[in-house]
């Protein structure tokens, strides 16, 4: 038959890969903590609405926004990480704020000698800082 392709052994279009570079071990990491911290405080914040539900004195209005607060930074913090797994640039700024957060927060927590909880905070918090400004990361996210 004049001009017809003869059909290839994979079918008439060839396959075509498509050459995206896998995502870093540094952002693939930041963005699982993340999303594990998120997990947390969101089972915190479950504690919290079971705290408000059976209270028999509390003050409403401020239990309720510490609940909220609660409920609202573990979405945050999912959101980020599934950001930053999709290599979202803007993302990184909020996520290093909110681990920056960490650390006056286990500051605190080792004040009021709770050091078993707040180093590991801290701890967490430089962590997931650091690997999302570590080089890796910054030519994933389009930085260099």
């Amino acid at each position: 038959m004049g001009g017809t392709v003869p059909r290839g052994a994979t079918g008439i279009v060839a396959r075509v890969t498509i050459d995206s570079d896998p995502i870093p071990v540094t952002l693939r990491w930041a963005a699982r903590l993340l999303r594990g911290e998120a997990v947390a405080v969101a089972l915190i914040a479950g504690w919290l609405v079971w705290a408000d539900l059976t209270a028999t004195t509390t003050d409403l209005p401020s239990a309720l926004l510490v609940t909220a607060f609660a409920i609202g930074a573990a979405a945050a913090l999912w959101a980020l990480g599934g950001a930053l797994a999709r290599r979202r640039a803007g993302a990184r700024a909020p996520a290093i704020v909110l681990q920056l957060i960490l650390l006056p927060i286990g500051w605190f927590m080792i004040q009021g000698g709770l050091g078993w909880l707040g180093v590991p905070l801290m701890a967490l918090g430089l962590g997931v800082t650091g690997l999302l400004v570590s080089t890796p990361t910054n030519r994933a996210l389009g930085f260099e």
